[in-house]
């Protein structure tokens, strides 16, 4: 195996993060129907949001807090509750990506290789799902954007990971997620091999080149353990 560790994004990597399921279930602990015009107006509010945090305009809480300013007016309680609501219905709302669960597995199986995650979510989400999902022991660190005040693609998160893993070469590290600008860039700013998970087949940009770019979490299963010399 030409890699000592294998990092991985969350959301969409490793897990669908399927939002309007997790709201349903989130808002119908309030007696609320939550239904398809209401997840596009949510993420006509959300998703500016998101790029401000990534970009580092706003904070992790502002951002919690913002998502559901027009909800907890409406209802008559805080953003704060609805967001905890929200996190812990979408704890069990996150099924494996096609392919994730055999490549986790295969990986763990390998006794010079290590797992981490980079990821942009929150912290009360991340410990959860991995436990409903069996995968408490199975990543040997987690770097939370929230947690450190930095969000990827910023150079800090990456760093951070880095000084968990040891700082061992870069060479023997493998970024793999599914956003080109957040996981992609980021890793290949820092210097890290890159793995660009385009289950879509989505057009790339020209200024961003992943060293492995794959429709599945299979192929790069396939293309990993193609490359064991040992």
């Amino acid at each position: 195996m030409k890699y000592s560790w294998v990092v991985f994004d969350a959301d969409d990597t490793l897990f669908h993060f399927d939002g309007y399921k997790g709201l349903v279930r989130a808002f119908a602990e309030f007696g609320v129907t939550f239904t398809g015009d209401d997840f596009v107006a949510h993420q006509a509010v959300s998703k500016p949001l998101w790029q401000a945090y990534q970009n580092g305009k706003i904070s992790a809480s502002e951002l919690k807090n913002q998502r559901f300013a027009p909800w907890a007016k409406k209802l008559g309680v805080s953003a704060e509750v609805i967001n905890g609501r929200y996190m812990a219905a979408m704890a069990e709302s996150c099924p494996f990506v096609s392919g994730a669960q055999a490549l986790l597995q295969a990986l763990s199986a390998c006794e010079n290789v290590k797992l981490g995650i980079i990821t942009n979510g929150f912290i009360e989400l991340q410990a959860p799902r991995l436990a409903y999902l069996g995968l408490s022991s199975t990543f040997d660190f987690i770097a939370i954007s929230e947690q450190l005040g930095f969000a990827k693609p910023h150079h800090r998160i990456f760093d951070y990971a880095l000084e968990q893993m040891g700082n061992p070469p870069k060479s023997e590290v493998l970024m793999v997620g599914d956003n080109l600008y957040s996981d992609v860039l980021g890793g290949e700013l820092v210097g890290l091999d890159t793995c660009w998970l385009n289950e879509q087949g989505v057009e790339g940009d020209t200024n961003i080149h992943p060293t492995y770019e794959v429709r599945s979490l299979s192929e790069l299963h396939d293309i990993l353990f193609s490359k064991v010399t040992s």
